[in-house]
């Protein structure tokens, strides 16, 4: 893989405040709309990505969804779905030493089975393919808590009245001075998504929510709009981040500033570090096949 050129250094990097003398306590690769399915030959690429991503010593992978091109087509047969998350698996495999917590993307569930009892339908089948507990969760990782957020409820873009109650609940739970990283598949708050689409459609009452923890260092990612931005709101940082599959592994269109790219994103992965005294510092990696 080469460099994408001369424009990436300014979509490289975005931090929010940090005391400069804070020890670094976790480094993590954010990876989200991977897409892959057996086309451009996405998985060997993807496959090199993970690759570059596992030279850079990681503590353990986010996933933030879409893993696979598109199982929510009405036109999306058993054995497609099938192909697809065959090849996440053998493609899983090549970094299995590594903790992956994974979020589900809009592309990633079944919806066109013969029935809803079917195994395979909705969103039961693509939490087994990633191994995730439960469709929203939270953990914790040295002293930094973890809470993965489903987007996908109401239509997309949005929790839903349960799923905001418990994200509620779950921060009111937190010690003074909790570091929070929160992911979501859909972009909680975000620049780009004025120009393309897809922000939650619940922002004004996620972000309500996350104002009453002034005492707690927030920061959020997301993707879904395979594009690159920061969004600094109350002080709470949110990351946009860009595609590993870029233009969905294809060359791009008239909209692309170069090849593979969406409109001005390169392809691409975030490595996170995260500090003891709750800052972040958000380094998107380009990458040009």
């Amino acid at each position: 893989m080469a460099g994408c050129g001369s424009m990436l250094p300014r979509l490289v990097k975005a931090q929010s405040d940090s005391g400069r003398g804070s020890k670094k306590s976790l480094r993590i690769a954010h990876i989200t709309d991977v897409h892959l399915s057996s086309d451009n030959n996405a998985p060997a690429r993807f496959n090199a990505c993970i690759d570059k991503i596992k030279e850079r010593k990681i503590d353990f992978f986010l996933n933030g969804g879409d893993s696979i091109m598109a199982a929510d087509g009405k036109d999306i047969g058993r054995e497609q779905v099938s192909e697809m998350w065959d090849l996440w698996k053998t493609s899983r495999n090549r970094f299995s030493e590594y903790e992956m917590y994974s979020c589900l993307g809009n592309h990633d569930m079944w919806w066109a089975a013969p029935d809803k009892v079917d195994p395979m339908y909705g969103k039961g089948y693509a939490m087994q393919q990633l191994g995730m507990p439960s469709t929203f969760y939270s953990f914790d990782k040295k002293d930094w808590h973890f809470i993965v957020l489903d987007s996908n409820v109401d239509g997309g873009g949005a929790l839903g009245n349960k799923q905001m109650q418990w994200l509620s609940d779950d921060l009111a739970k937190l010690p003074k001075g909790t570091p929070v990283l929160i992911m979501s598949h859909y972009p909680i708050l975000s620049a780009s998504t004025h120009t393309v689409g897809g922000n939650h459609k619940d922002s004004l009452q996620v972000t309500k929510i996350l104002y009453k923890h002034p005492d707690k260092r927030i920061h959020c990612i997301g993707g879904h709009v395979h594009l690159f931005d920061t969004v600094v709101y109350n002080n709470v940082h949110y990351y946009c981040n860009g595609a590993m599959s870029g233009y969905w592994w294809g060359n791009g269109d008239e909209d692309s500033a170069q090849k593979y790219w969406y409109h001005e994103t390169p392809p691409g992965y975030t490595i996170i570090e995260l500090f003891e005294d709750g800052a972040m510092e958000n380094h998107y990696h380009p990458h040009q096949f």
